[in-house]
């Protein structure tokens, strides 16, 4: 707060906020949520971490990335202000992004917090327009503890008196706690599966709630679990007055890279086109992470039959066999690999965990390697590769593909 106050309090001069927290779909969330204020014809801040390959993705100044002159300025200026005081990277990042959203018009600020939410850098904000709540689950086991009610107190703490909160489908002992944090912060709570529901039905989406009932196109990104993030953002746009027709677009607009992505270009397809083989990327890397994107390459393979080949590289702190329990039945190979850059699980570790899920389990030296090693050199119908475990290694995946023109 010394430094924002000496910035010239820029976290009190920005455009309606919703404030987003959760364990897993904040990005997806806020992605919906964008696009579906964009095809209402505002100008969208947005605030996500972390990054897949430039950091500058993090702010989003009326739909463009930031300027890297402006960036660099509003670092700048971050760290005079702290005077030599120390600053944590996001507090930094969060301090700097406050600065230009509050110099740049725009109609609506789209908030993520970085890590739980009460004590979270982004949790400056008096009054905003809308707090909404991803499903919550077990993650950053080291800062947050292994005690799920404790976790949600801790989300729930961006809650605002009177600031309308909303919360997608949740365990029942999560949702108890959120109800109740709702009531001590003064204000109202609109939970999934009570009062809103949102679900696939005939090729369609159908959202409703007490006032309305919408019948919408399927979401734009993959898997099961998009409904329940484009739910999330149905709810808060409509507490926000965007109208059915601009839902509707963004729900088919919207873009999330590295969540769920089939690459079809780059330098990996030197490997892929030959035999057809398919190459999908997500950051997933905690249990729920893990149940979901099973789900959806369980959904794809009802499509299109391929054997599964994981390529898996995990920080060392990620819950691994939660993550891996969901594929056992599911994915034919895993292939470790090290996160470039950042302490991982040993591939050793990783091959145990498949193998004692009945996955086979082979290790590369690095990414490229492993995409190498799962494409079959013959023509055909190749494999369905999963690259996953890391954000960080999706992020070097995206990476390798820019330069071949992705």
């Amino acid at each position: 707060m010394r430094v924002l106050k000496k910035l010239g309090n820029p976290h009190l001069s920005l455009p309606p906020t919703v404030h987003i927290a959760g364990t897993n779909g904040k990005g997806s969330t806020a992605a919906f949520l964008c696009a579906m204020a964009k095809a209402q014809g505002l100008k969208v801040h947005i605030y996500t971490s972390p990054h897949l390959v430039d950091i500058r993705e993090r702010i989003v100044l009326a739909g463009d990335m930031i300027e890297a002159d402006r960036f660099a300025d509003a670092l700048t200026r971050t760290s005079k202000a702290a005077d030599g005081q120390p600053l944590t990277h996001f507090e930094a990042l969060t301090a700097a992004a406050f600065l230009a959203f509050s110099e740049t018009p725009a109609d609506l600020l789209i908030l993520e917090t970085g890590l739980g939410g009460r004590y979270d850098a982004t949790n400056v904000l008096p009054a905003p327009a809308a707090c909404a709540i991803t499903p919550i689950d077990y993650d950053h086991a080291e800062f947050l503890g292994r005690d799920l009610a404790k976790i949600a107190r801790e989300k729930a703490g961006i809650f605002k008196p009177f600031a309308p909160a909303f919360s997608a489908p949740q365990s029942e002992l999560v949702r108890a706690v959120l109800g109740a944090e709702a009531a001590k912060a003064r204000t109202s709570l609109a939970a999934a599966g009570e009062d809103f529901h949102c679900y696939a039905q005939h090729d369609r989406l159908v959202y409703e709630d007490q006032t309305a009932l919408l019948d919408l196109p399927l979401p734009n990104l993959t898997g099961a679990h998009q409904t329940i993030n484009a739910g999330l953002a149905i709810a808060v746009a409509r507490s926000l007055q965007i109208e059915e027709k601009a839902i509707a677009k963004g729900i088919t607009s919207a873009v999330w890279p590295g969540r769920l992505q089939q690459l079809s270009t780059g330098n990996f397809t030197q490997f892929s086109a030959p035999a057809q083989t398919e190459i999908w990327l997500d950051g997933g890397h905690n249990p729920h992470a893990g149940r979901a994107l099973a789900e959806a390459m369980a959904e794809q393979e009802t499509r299109s039959s391929r054997p599964l080949v994981l390529i898996v590289g995990m920080l060392a702190n990620k819950d691994a066999p939660g993550f891996l329990d969901a594929f056992e039945g599911l994915a034919h190979t895993l292939i470790a690999v090290p996160v470039k850059g950042h302490a991982s699980l040993a591939a050793e570790t990783l091959m145990d965990i498949a193998k004692g899920r009945a996955i086979t389990a082979l290790r590369a030296d690095n990414l490229k390697d492993a995409v190498k090693m799962a494409c079959p050199v013959k023509p055909g119908p190749g494999p369905r590769i999963l690259i996953c475990g890391s954000l960080y290694l999706v992020g070097e995946a995206l990476s390798s593909q820019i330069g071949a023109g992705l």
